[in-house]
């Protein structure tokens, strides 16, 4: 499945429960910030986290990263591209190789 067939599907899903009203750019942000915060919560008690519900978070995480990316009308995969190539500027590999260092302390 493609990024346009899932995008899709979630628009499909949406519509078909009337959420529309409720994915406000604010509300789609929160979301994204709670599941992440769900996700962490795996890793609560330390690193043995189960995959089965990482995988769940993780999928809700994205699941509204990916609606609210298509209520921005924001193109998934050229917006990813585009913050890689800035990283990539920020941490050139002769700098950061090995290491966890913010850019602006290499």
């Amino acid at each position: 499945m493609d990024n346009e067939e899932l995008r899709e599907q979630l628009r499909q899903f949406v519509t078909e429960r009337d959420w529309e009203q409720f994915h406000t750019q604010e509300n789609l942000a929160k979301s994204i910030s709670i599941e992440a915060a769900e996700l962490l919560e795996c890793f609560q008690w330390g690193q043995d986290a189960q995959s089965e519900r990482i995988q769940e978070e993780l999928a809700d995480v994205l699941t509204y990263c990916l609606l609210l990316a298509d209520k921005l009308d924001l193109n998934v995969n050229q917006i990813v591209a585009e913050k890689l190539k800035q990283t990539i500027t920020k941490y050139p590999i002769d700098k950061a190789k090995g290491k966890s260092d913010k850019y602006d302390r290499l």
